[in-house]
């Protein structure tokens, strides 16, 4: 009796040992032999645990793997692996004993994909299979209720190209519910951009190839998508395809439906149909401030390379940023790194558009076309909702063909080449003053553009033509036409640093008759200059130019004095305006005296000619003057003041 007292209590001292024990934990390497040659056999990957396996009983049947590592046997490198952080299974105990195990948590901290980028598809890796037929291997009876995954990530490398691209911050949360209906959501972190999901399906038992899934979808992307996209399909797995069809769905305020499908043999091949209702597509906000240079900040465009594409969309309203287009068709394609999209028939505000736009980053140096035409397009809204600029409004008719090359947005502008024709019709210059600017010139010259809120010039017609170089528009015809000013010109425009180069010959209607008047605009006179930064040039009178030909000078001015004067303009004996004769006898003094400034230079035009009838008058000492003489300027701006501040 003795000895069965000392039996028992030795039988429970060892049972409270080993509990003690399992409680703290168990190291369990030769789970790993176990572990690693089930998983091999059931789906071919190759399973490597660099930690420690620990096991623990209380308070349930905790199974812990440390550092692990998932690859295909066939392929060798870091870049085609899924490592683990740790791996954690808990279940009851009692499950686990019964062969039937029922875990209740799957938690994977820190998974990383890594995922190769292919440049071509002729390297295809096939997924690996399993050492038997799927169903020849009775598989395990046992359910996952939740999976947990705590910061993962999927890295997208190329080591040859020095590329890597990174999905980081992956959270989510999968519960799996009767009849094996699955609901989870997460979040993400693409770069900057954050995003956030929830997805539900129902899912049939396995094997899971050739079998349709319902799922269900909802995606938050601000930086990418201006609203919630809902979106239910049905997938399938077809070999190394994957099919979404029956694809439709909720974006903002407006439904869409297609289909897509994703080639994962290797390089990706994507397939994309779509039609929306209304598509947003939110655009990044612009940081530079006029007048700043263009940035040098590299343009990251090369994951176009690791992906093949065919798309189209469709919509009856596109939104980009804050422009609209309707209605809008898309289709492009994507294949070794060269992209064209093209564009017909586009609805833009009254008017319509066609072209294409090419993006090629197959080369060390990524390359760009454009080719567009514009029709019938009202200019304010577009241009204001493209490119935040809001000085012009009319119709617009525009043809565009450029092509350019660089990393950056400097380089794409100093490369810039090809050839642009735009016209603004009946519309107007908001915030400027054309007339009033030109009457300015002669007390003063202009540094910047006048911009008043409360200004405009009304304009029938502004066109020019540009043949772009190296970054440089230069134009022959620039024509502006508008009830109280003309305007000709050439000049440059310098696209990559901002700033323009131009000469223009302004015409101003002098009399309050208008363009209903029997005269025609009468010319400055004198040419204005428009030279410096684009937000902020300098406008001046070329006074240089006044003495290129001084009999047209000389007559134009005569022509300014008939038309603010009277008919008399020149003639001497205009009784209601003395002024007339006065103007005409002088203006021709200070262009004879520019003449003669030029001397032994050699002249470059002739003496004005006195008109017929009058006789050339003497000049006294006192109106001798020399070009430098200070009352030159003096009698030349009060004789412009009278001209045009009237």
């Amino acid at each position: 009796m003795k000895t069965m007292r000392i039996g028992v209590a030795g039988i429970a001292i060892a049972v409270v040992a080993i509990v003690l024990l399992l409680m703290v934990g168990i190291p369990s390497s030769w789970i790993n032999s176990a572990i690693q040659t089930r998983v091999e056999r059931d789906t071919g990957y190759r399973i490597m645990v660099g930690g420690t396996t620990t096991v623990s009983l209380l308070p349930g049947l905790n199974v812990t793997l440390h550092d692990v590592t998932v690859q295909d046997p066939r392929e060798s490198g870091k870049d085609k692996s899924i490592t683990i952080g740790s791996i954690r299974a808990a279940l009851p105990l009692g499950s686990a004993i019964s062969g039937n195990p029922q875990i209740t948590d799957l938690t994977f901290t820190h998974p990383v994909i890594h995922v190769p980028l292919l440049r071509d598809r002729s390297g295809a890796t096939t997924t690996p299979k399993p050492a038997s037929p799927a169903g020849a291997v009775d598989a395990p009876n046992f359910t996952i209720d939740h999976v947990s995954i705590a910061d993962g990530a999927v890295v997208f490398a190329n080591a040859r190209d020095g590329v890597e691209n990174r999905i980081d911050g992956i959270d989510a949360e999968i519960r799996i519910g009767p009849e094996r209906r699955v609901s989870g959501s997460g979040k993400a972190r693409l770069g900057e951009r954050h995003l956030s999901f929830e997805i539900k399906a129902a899912v049939p038992q396995p094997p899971l190839a050739r079998q349709t899934i319902p799922v269900d979808l909802k995606l938050d992307a601000p930086d990418l998508l201006k609203s919630q996209l809902t979106a239910k399909a049905d997938v399938r797995l077809n070999g190394t395809i994957l099919q979404i069809n029956g694809l439709s769905g909720i974006l903002g305020e407006g439904q869409f439906n297609g289909w897509a499908s994703a080639d994962l043999a290797s390089k990706p091949l994507l397939k994309l149909d779509l039609d929306f209702q209304r598509l947003d597509v939110a655009t990044a906000p612009t940081s530079s401030k006029a007048g700043e240079p263009w940035s040098d900040a590299p343009i990251d465009l090369a994951g176009l390379n690791y992906v093949d594409a065919q798309i189209r969309l469709s919509a009856t309203e596109l939104k980009i940023g804050e422009a609209s287009f309707a209605p809008a068709s898309i289709d492009a394609r994507l294949a070794d790194g060269a992209m064209t999209a093209q564009f017909s028939q586009l609805g833009v505000y009254g008017g319509q558009a066609d072209g294409e736009v090419g993006i090629d980053v197959s080369t060390r140096t990524p390359s760009y076309t454009l080719r567009g035409d514009l029709n019938g397009v009202r200019a304010l809204p577009l241009l204001t909702g493209l490119a935040e600029f809001d000085k012009l409004d009319g119709k617009m008719q525009a043809k565009i063909v450029v092509r350019a090359s660089g990393a950056n947005p400097r380089a794409i502008m100093s490369t810039l080449a090809g050839t642009a024709f735009v016209n603004f019709s009946d519309g107007e210059i908001r915030g400027l003053n054309v007339a009033k600017m030109i009457r300015t010139l002669t007390a003063s010259t202009l540094s910047g553009w006048q911009e008043s809120k409360t200004e405009a010039t009304d304009l029938s017609q502004l066109s020019a033509s540009f043949r772009i170089q190296q970054g440089k528009a230069t134009s022959s015809d620039l024509v502006l036409i508008g009830p109280l000013v003309r305007m000709t010109g050439t000049g440059t425009i310098d696209l990559a640093a901002k700033s323009l180069a131009f000469r223009v010959e302004p015409k101003l209607v002098m009399t309050t008759q208008g363009q209903g008047g029997s005269s025609d605009p009468v010319g400055f006179g004198i040419p204005v200059v428009i030279d410096g930064p684009w937000s902020e040039p300098r406008i001046f009178p070329d006074a240089a130019g006044i003495l290129d030909n001084p009999d047209a000078a000389y007559a134009k001015l005569r022509e300014l004095g008939k038309g603010l004067f009277g008919p008399a303009g020149g003639g001497a004996g205009s009784g209601t305006n003395p002024l007339g004769g006065e103007l005409g006898e002088t203006l021709g003094k200070l262009i004879q005296q520019g003449q003669d400034s030029q001397g032994a230079g050699g002249n470059r035009g002739r003496s004005p000619q006195v008109p017929a009838g009058q006789k050339p008058q003497p000049q006294s000492d006192s109106e001798q003057h020399t070009p430098g003489n200070p009352d030159n300027d003096a009698t030349m701006k009060a004789i412009m003041k009278q001209l045009f501040n009237r």
